[in-house]
């Protein structure tokens, strides 16, 4: 038997354009559009502007482009600011299994690879199809939380996978990419815990910086401790803390995990999406707002974990605490009837009046969430009145999940609203328009050097 690493590098090097269905391809560029889009949108925040001058420090003989900024540095490290930029506005993809998380976040390492390559459309399709297969096959199979490590832990490994697809690696040189990948790339949990800070935007994008240096080390023919997850000292050892089988990957017979990721209709944490929307809902039938006694929220143990599970979630004191804090996210939703971008600005963080809002939430554990885990993520808001009365709403599945999935034009309008402002018009229509037609861009650069200012 293959081990997993060898399972892994079987399947990328085997993987090519044609065997992905019509559907596929065209999946795989709504989210290519949406990743673009919310890198845009996060360009000019704080950590994308420390990420930036970081990569600015760098030339190379094998140039990237750095998103928007008209700059370029090493593969890696543009990687790394791409991949920040993405995920700054916390309105990229989502994932939910065992594990969950972002499976776009490597794109990052897809499209600078692929670039360097001097690749085109098909090549960056095929990649970012794999890098998502690898990331939810993991998810589903391990939930490395309780052991202390954090989702980019396997983030690494999906962007090990594509850039090691993107870069034209062979068999045997993916297998050393995955090795010298993984062994000194293992991310801890506490990046999520608490008071949340800039890295929470980062620690991904840093996973597949570290995966693209990885993958270039083993195009050069770098070799890698192994068997990487079966040896006394690997990754089920020391992650996982026991084995795990992979679920047979994607192919002409077997559906792509790709299907079963989910757009964010909100700039917040995936596992808030439901909660945001049945809180919208149920404003909608409040007469007003400053009525509100009580907000009840029941969902699955998991969101509660994650968005509801510590002090700092009722008082936030920055975006990245804010945006993954359920209680707060409800609250903004009832008293401003939207959740938008500026509603983590200072201003609101430090309001007195929506802070009293978010002290009336209540956050509980529905069993009936926990059974439905994880194809729903069901949710209950329940608003209670000074005079007794009770408005309720229930919402599985969000606008954008893979159930209820965002049309065409709807992805391309969040694509608008977060390039406005930053890239002209004119080239926003034309970017948009080679997207749609990506398998048809014979090099990747021509397609990015239309994202810019």
């Amino acid at each position: 038997m293959p081990n997993i690493a060898e399972q892994l590098s079987s399947y990328a090097a085997g993987l090519h354009y044609d065997d992905l269905p019509p559907e596929v391809v065209h999946q795989a560029k709504r989210f290519i559009i949406d990743t673009l889009g919310c890198a845009i949108g996060g360009y000019d925040s704080e950590p994308a502007r420390i990420a930036i001058d970081m990569a600015s420090t760098v030339t190379s003989k094998q140039p990237a482009t750095v998103l928007v900024s008209n700059g370029s540095s090493s593969p890696d490290m543009a990687t790394f600011a791409n991949g920040v930029m993405i995920r700054f506005l916390d309105f990229n993809d989502g994932y939910t299994s065992k594990e969950s998380g972002h499976p776009s976040d490597s794109i990052a390492a897809t499209l600078s690879c692929t670039e360097v390559a001097n690749a085109g459309g098909r090549r960056l399709i095929t990649s970012t199809v794999l890098a998502y297969e690898v990331f939810c096959r993991i998810c589903d199979a391990v939930d490395v939380k309780p052991n202390g490590f954090d989702h980019v832990t396997i983030g690494c490994i999906a962007s090990i996978l594509g850039a090691s697809k993107a870069l034209g690696l062979s068999q045997e040189q993916t297998t050393q990419a995955i090795n010298l990948g993984i062994a000194p790339n293992l991310a801890l949990y506490q990046t999520r815990i608490g008071d949340v800070s800039m890295w929470k935007g980062c620690a991904y994008a840093n996973a597949s910086r570290n995966a693209v240096f990885a993958a270039m080390l083993a195009q050069r023919g770098l070799t890698g401790p192994s068997p990487i997850f079966e040896g006394a000292g690997g990754y089920f050892t020391a992650v996982s803390h026991g084995a795990f089988q992979l679920e047979p990957f994607g192919d002409k017979d077997q559906p792509f995990k790709i299907a079963e990721c989910s757009i964010k209709r909100f700039p917040l944490g995936q596992y808030s999406q439901t909660v945001v929307q049945a809180a919208l809902e149920v404003r909608e039938q409040l007469p007003e707002v400053s009525d509100i006694a009580e907000i009840n929220v029941s969902t699955l143990q998991t969101a509660v974990n994650i968005m509801a599970g510590d002090p700092e979630k009722w008082r936030p004191g920055n975006r990245e605490t804010a945006d993954h804090s359920m209680p707060y996210t409800a609250a903004v939703a009832l008293m401003y009837g939207e959740v938008g971008q500026q509603h983590f600005d200072d201003e609101y963080l430090q309001n007195p009046a929506l802070l009293g809002l978010v002290a009336k939430v209540k956050v509980s554990v529905s069993e009936e969430s926990n059974r439905r885990v994880p194809e729903a993520m069901l949710c209950n808001v329940e608003v209670v009145t000074k005079s007794g009365q009770r408005y309720s709403s229930e919402v599985a599945y969000h606008k954008g999940h893979y159930k209820n999935p965002l049309t065409d034009a709807e992805v391309e309008e969040k694509f608008r609203s977060l390039a406005n402002g930053v890239i002209p018009d004119a080239r926003t229509d034309g970017l948009l328009g080679r997207l749609w037609q990506l398998e048809e861009v014979a090099h990747v650069n021509e397609l990015i050097g239309r994202a810019r200012t």
